[in-house]
């Protein structure tokens, strides 16, 4: 063969290569972590999109460096989505000169304070990215925000929860509602405007409508089949106690497979009071549920809960001229809750904040129970009634006080559901059902996990504290508990993921900086040159005669 046959031939091989390469793509991910390898619900979701997906990631620019880490992470993690689907494409978008339009939309920009090389900067970074579908946007928060953790481990969380974002995004811009979720009114329950952060974000995914039991009275029957039309009912602080007709509905709901979750207070605590007069007084509140919880294996006791670890809250301590100052102090009755639970409801959940919680005793073998929410080690019981007074944060906090254990708070209830009616009256007729099908539910013992904020009349988002500006992932925990109770957990399962991210020591690298710089700048020219010089003896050695 000639040479010149040998190089076309090896030229047609390389073109066929190519070719072959371009029309059957695969890609390795050789880390341990499989850092780079999307998760199944992942990939069954890119395999059913019917429209083009196109997403705006404005994550660039001069970003500090624990934020160009990020950044890198996101378009790492978007070539994957491109690989797995062509009908996905991306682009990064400089902030720069739009921060005003970007900040209208919803948008909000951190302000960082950065220090690098013993010098302090401020930089304002946009971390978000925007997906839209046939019109529809949704946007997504690159930052997982959590007031208790330092910068490195917030980012290294945010890049945890790249995937679970992204995908939450574009299920959101896609989805196709399905379930429907009952809102129930007419025993005192939070006004909307109160949750309206939770049930907007719900409202995306699934079909909401608020439900009243207020004519089982006249039609159990028919109030009865209208409830059982719906997926899951949601029941957020009730104030005024239910009847046994309408327990019984909910009874018969239950057992025929509706999903339900219960947020509970047993204490009344006016924090008007508390605010206004610096006190208020803490009592017991009869919701006429005892009977029915407690056939299910739950017991809500009529008591507050502190906890050391706890969030805090401002209070005025003095003026400067005209103008007030505060001081912000942890407050006991406020637990912030740190769930160590492996379940796929509270994995990789940031801290969840409680108010005037009570605690719950489980019983009734026969039903599965998951402890969701436990407070900290460090806490106590308060009995009721009793004065709940400011006064008490300057008490002497004495960890030896704070000796009663860990309490649970939250509960998920997992099995056979039977009805709390089989041996008793029941409050009217019907087709009664008395052995349940496996069913879930979830108790929580504490009414305002769900309550969002109010400025100028607004609701703020729901886990933003105002007065502090500490943020809390109320409403995550929340939807992941929604989501896994309509058997709607493939997204959930993302949280379980878990990334190892290699960091960088700062101080040493600062303080060895010179060192690197001298060596990465000279080590180069040293080994050029002795591969030069070991390069001339061996030709003069060969060629001298």
């Amino acid at each position: 063969m000639t040479k010149k046959r040998k190089y076309i031939t090896l030229a047609v091989i390389v073109i066929l290569a190519n070719l072959i390469a371009h029309q059957f793509q695969y890609r390795w991910d050789f880390t341990k972590d499989q850092k780079y390898s999307l998760s199944k619900p992942t990939k069954e979701l890119l395999a059913n999109l019917e429209t083009d997906i196109f997403i705006s990631v404005y994550l660039t620019g001069n970003l500090p460096f624990d934020f160009e880490r990020l950044a890198k992470e996101t378009d790492y993690f978007l070539k994957e989505l491109e690989a797995e689907n062509s009908r996905i494409s991306y682009r990064f978008i400089d902030p720069k000169g739009n921060e005003e339009k970007l900040t209208k939309q919803g948008l909000a920009p951190s302000r960082l304070t950065v220090q690098e090389d013993g010098q302090v900067s401020e930089s304002i970074i946009f971390p978000w990215a925007v997906v839209t579908a046939n019109n529809k946007i949704k946007t997504v928060n690159l930052l997982k925000s959590s007031f208790f953790e330092n910068e490195t481990t917030q980012i290294e969380n945010s890049v945890q929860n790249l995937e679970f974002a992204f995908a939450n995004g574009i299920q959101k811009a896609t989805a196709h509602k399905k379930q429907k979720i009952a809102v129930l009114r007419g025993n005192g329950e939070l006004q909307d405007i109160y949750q309206y952060d939770w049930l907007k974000s719900l409202g995306e995914n699934y079909f909401l409508a608020p439900f009243t039991l207020d004519s089982i009275t006249e039609n159990p029957q028919k109030t009865l089949n209208q409830l059982q039309n719906f997926d899951l009912t949601i029941i957020s602080k009730p104030t005024e106690a239910f009847t046994e007709q309408e327990k019984f509905a909910l009874d018969q709901y239950t057992v025929s497979g509706g999903k339900t979750i219960w947020l509970l207070d047993l204490v009344h605590t006016p924090k008007d009071s508390l605010m206004q007069q610096g006190k208020l007084l803490a009592y017991q509140r009869d919701l006429n549920l005892t009977d029915y919880l407690f056939n299910y294996g739950v017991r809500i006791n009529r008591h507050l809960v502190r906890d050391l670890y706890a969030a805090k809250i401002p209070l005025a301590t003095g003026k400067v001229g005209n103008n007030t100052q505060f001081d912000e102090f942890l407050w006991d009755y406020y637990p912030v809750i740190k769930s160590n639970n492996a379940h796929v409801i509270t994995k990789n959940v940031a801290e969840i904040k409680l108010e005037f919680a009570n605690s719950i005793d489980t019983l009734n073998p026969n039903i599965h129970k998951t402890p969701l929410l436990e407070s900290s080690s460090l806490t106590k019981i308060q009995t009721v009634p009793n004065y709940v007074t400011l006064a008490s944060i300057a008490e002497n906090k004495g960890m030896e006080s704070y000796n009663q254990g860990s309490k649970i708070i939250g509960v998920l209830l997992e099995g056979n559901f039977n009805s709390a009616y089989k041996n008793r009256v029941k409050p009217f007729k019907n087709n009664f059902t008395i052995q349940g099908k496996n069913n879930k539910m979830v108790v929580i013992a504490d009414g305002d996990i769900s309550s969002n904020q109010i400025s100028k009349g607004k609701p703020l988002e729901l886990g933003l504290d105002k007065w502090t500006n500490s943020y809390y992932a109320n409403k995550e925990f929340l939807t992941n508990t929604v989501n896994y109770l309509l058997n709607d957990s493939g997204l959930i399962q993302l949280r379980a993921k878990k990334v190892i991210i290699d960091t960088i020591n700062k101080p040493k690298a600062y303080a060895e900086k010179t060192q690197w710089q001298l060596i990465n700048l000279f080590a180069p020219l040293l080994l050029l040159a002795v591969s030069g010089l070991i390069t001339f003896y061996i030709r003069k050695s060969k060629y001298t005669a």
